[in-house]
């Protein structure tokens, strides 16, 4: 099977989830002897022309010089390089700047979208970019061929609001289970004596809530906050929180053995996240033996279940940093543990894509009306 999957920042990850999923299923795809190719921006730091058998294809990306505009000219360098590929299938990760050339993809290949989350929600957005990611989420729903859902949510949204009926395909982890207590003097933390909060700063993530709770609470355990904080949001919180020395602003870790040892060895790990489907450092913190205090909403529940703290104001956030350890609710850890192995692991969502994929070919092979 020829592969190309386009609509990310390219592998190996340096970015986000997206750029995540697509290096390990990518890599995997190939290791299975199909041919793949991930699009990758013509200034991603990696510069060879091919990461463990799978093909990259740079693409011009003016990001750097014109802004988000760029997004938009990116995805379509990659749309009309695809054209001269014949790929069978296209994964089309995401649709914020790409769903406007749906059009131009090549009519010979099946175009199959992954949908993400509802990014017209997001609140870094104006009115009327909201409204213009509302028309795009509208044109990927109604032009790509197939569509894949990452959470429960996401489908049943999709088939309320558009009417079209998508695949249920989570996110995937790998399980931790080997970890190396001396990682920790990298961050001058002790063992089970720091929380932490893993995010993209963008207020639907919720730092400044948890945050505030922090400073709310008696409770003197220094928190760790990893992401990106060089952005404008990243800003206003430092300055807002300055003053609480608890809060501990470490910028973004790409390497995952910190991360998963960062999460393994915290007392409380805080997910905000609120927009969107099965998000990936959710699965990670499972995967990783966090205790998980999650906002509380149909996304995060619909993984966790019964399984974490829940919160949905500051107030909520002190009460559990004042009453709540890890080692008074290792059942909860222990389930999402076993959760990870049998519902959220790599090897098995990798292989429910290319089963899908093979069913996408086949149906189109018999002449199949695409969904």
């Amino acid at each position: 099977m020829k592969i190309g999957i386009l609509g990310t920042r390219g592998i190996p990850n340096n970015y986000g989830g997206f750029e995540q999923f697509a290096e390990f299923f990518a890599t995997y795809a190939a290791q299975e002897g199909h041919d793949v190719f991930v699009y990758s921006p013509h200034n991603h730091p990696y510069k060879e022309t091919t990461f463990e058998k799978v093909n990259l294809i740079k693409c011009n990306d003016p990001e750097h010089k014109i802004g988000t505009a760029g997004q938009f000219i990116y995805d379509l360098n990659c749309i009309l390089d695809s054209r001269k590929r014949n790929f069978e299938i296209i994964l089309q990760l995401g649709y914020t700047s790409s769903a406007f050339w749906y059009d131009l993809h090549p009519k010979n290949s099946i175009v199959i979208t992954n949908m993400d989350g509802l990014e017209w929600k997001r609140t870094k957005y104006s009115k009327s970019v909201q409204k213009v990611l509302k028309i795009a989420e509208k044109l990927a729903a109604k032009k790509s061929n197939y569509l894949i859902s990452d959470s429960l949510g996401i489908q049943d949204y999709l088939l309320k609001t558009h009417n079209k009926e998508s695949e249920y395909i989570a996110y995937g982890a790998n399980n931790f289970d080997s970890p190396n207590l001396e990682i920790l003097s990298i961050y001058n933390v002790e063992k089970y004596n720091f929380n932490m909060i893993m995010a993209r700063f963008e207020p639907e993530n919720n730092l400044d809530m948890v945050l505030e709770g922090v400073m709310q609470s008696t409770d003197e355990t220094p928190i760790l906050v990893i992401g990106n904080h060089n952005t404008k949001y990243g800003e206003y919180l430092k300055n807002k929180f300055a003053t609480c020395k608890k809060i501990q602003f470490l910028g973004a870790i790409y390497n995952l053995n910190h991360l998963d040892n960062l999460r393994y060895f915290s007392n409380l790990y805080f997910h905000g996240h609120t927009v969107g489907g099965t998000n990936p450092s959710l699965l990670e913190a499972m995967a990783s033996q966090a205790l998980i205090v999650a906002h509380n909403n149909h996304f995060n529940k619909g993984v966790l279940n019964e399984n974490a703290y829940y919160f949905k104001t500051a107030e909520e956030v002190k009460k559990i940093l004042e009453t709540i350890k890890k080692n008074d609710n290792l059942q909860f850890v222990k389930n999402n543990f076993e959760a990870i192995a049998t519902k959220f692991n790599w090897n098995k969502i990798n292989e429910e894509y290319l089963q899908f994929f093979n069913q996408c070919l086949e149906r189109n092979s018999r002449g199949a009306t695409v969904k």
